[in-house]
């Protein structure tokens, strides 16, 4: 078990309001209403897929739309996996003062978890549209879903953590300028 001190540097500064114990179970908190946005869609999805496959239409799939059936399914399960896993962690875990590894590790689970259920709506996306349309207009409609999905998901978080990352260390703790040499480019 990691001792406060450790905790608070993994962290960063607390607000002078929230302890460490308490940042921890708002973040814990914040994780758990995040996954209970993914988990219900994940879950339908899956249900869908398991149906699907009992139905008469599925005989006629070629092969190419039976494999990426079967990749949809497998990203799904796979998501529902790692978007449970914190819960199921919590549970094993329960008040045996775990809360900062539940938190980083459930954070983990829940990014991998986005990207697994990211792959799955875009297989079922190109499975109903190559079903409706065309191969093409399959493959068109799921890498412009796909990118729509990495981009409001994934890349504005991480642009914006990328300019900010500089302003951090141009910054001394206490929020002034930091001295940064002789030769430092303003």
């Amino acid at each position: 078990m990691a001792t406060d001190e450790v905790i608070e540097q993994r962290l960063g500064e607390a607000p002078e309001d929230e302890d460490v114990k308490e940042r921890l179970e708002r973040e814990h908190t914040e994780l758990l209403e995040e996954l209970r946005a993914f988990i219900p869609g994940a879950e339908v999805l899956f249900g869908f897929l398991l149906a699907i496959r009992f139905t008469g239409e599925f005989k006629e799939l070629t092969a190419v739309q039976r494999y990426v059936y079967y990749a949809t399914l497998l990203s799904t399960a796979v998501a529902l996996v790692l978007l449970l896993a914190p819960s199921a962690y919590h549970r094993l875990r329960f008040r045996e003062g775990d809360k900062d590894m539940l938190v980083r590790k459930g954070n983990r689970e829940a990014i991998a978890g986005t990207g697994a259920i990211a792959l799955a709506f875009t297989g079922a996306l190109y499975l109903i549209t190559d079903l409706l349309f065309t191969t093409q207009a399959a493959i068109v409609a799921a890498l412009g879903f796909f990118v729509l999905t990495a981009w409001r998901w994934w890349a504005i978080a991480l642009y914006r953590k990328a300019r900010e990352q500089p302003e951090a260390k141009d910054t001394s703790a206490d929020g002034s300028p930091r001295y940064r040499g002789p030769d430092a480019r303003p």
